[in-house]
């Protein structure tokens, strides 16, 4: 099947100048009556077991997508997914690993989370930097270092 790019181009080829015109005009037409519309963003609810039960009996008593389930019920769909595939959110427990991970996040966004300290071996990763390979081992059959570079490269005319 022939794109409309494909199209234009046989008109032209052709010669075809008032098709190009009316072409054009309908793309002039189309362009004034094009909305833009931002994203839909949805704010999640915050999940809970009486939440995840629901997400469950409409999954199970209609034949409603995991998509229309978020919708309706106003939640992410991955949380959707979480409850249906892997049961997740189904015990009010605060210290299940969801509860955990949802506590961790918000208080991260909100800035009460204090940023880790560097891990001491990473320093001196950084710092011993004074000590070079030993020659012997660092050097392979062509005398080069295994990390330089291949040199060796194909042209056009080599094939």
């Amino acid at each position: 099947m022939a794109t409309l790019k494909e199209f234009e181009e046989a008109l032209r080829e052709n010669g075809m100048q008032m098709a190009l015109a009316i072409l054009e005009r309908l793309r002039e037409r189309d362009r004034a009556n094009r909305v833009v519309k931002p994203g839909r963003r949805i704010v999640g609810k915050k999940m809970t077991p009486e939440l995840a039960r629901q997400i469950l009996e409409l999954h199970g008593s209609t034949e409603m997508t995991q998509q229309e389930i978020a919708f309706k019920l106003g939640v992410n769909q991955g949380r959707v997914n979480e409850v249906i595939k892997r049961g997740k959110w189904l015990s009010g427990d605060q210290a299940a690993p969801e509860a955990v991970a949802r506590d961790k996040g918000k208080a991260r966004i909100q800035g009460a989370e204090v940023k880790r300290p560097r891990k001491a071996a990473a320093k001196t990763g950084a710092t011993g930097g004074a000590k070079s390979p030993k020659s012997g081992a660092a050097k392979d059959k062509a005398g080069k270092s295994p990390k330089s570079p291949a040199t060796a490269q194909l042209a056009f005319g080599d094939l």
